[in-house]
């Protein structure tokens, strides 16, 4: 034996990939009134970054919350029944 544990580690890929990431998206999560969340991933410069959490920090407030304030203002529902 070579001292290997046989389950799963924290890093082991998952069998089924599709499934664990759909898997996800079913888990509610603190997010208001809808109950569920999606990840948004965007590209910024370095420069930009520094920018925004420093906003961020002169308002009091997490970048995470700055920003979806941000788009929440940007994109509001448009119709009763929209996603929110």
């Amino acid at each position: 034996m070579n001292g290997r544990s046989s389950r799963n580690g924290f890093a082991s890929r998952p069998a089924d990939p599709e499934r664990w990431v759909k898997a996800a998206d079913n888990s509610p999560r603190d997010a208001g009134a809808s109950g569920y969340t999606a990840r948004l991933t965007i590209d910024v410069t370095p420069a930009l970054r520094g920018r925004i959490k420093i906003a961020a920090f002169a308002r009091g407030v997490t970048v995470a919350d700055m920003l979806r304030g941000l788009l929440a203002r940007e994109f509001p529902p448009t119709a009763e029944g929209d996603p929110s």
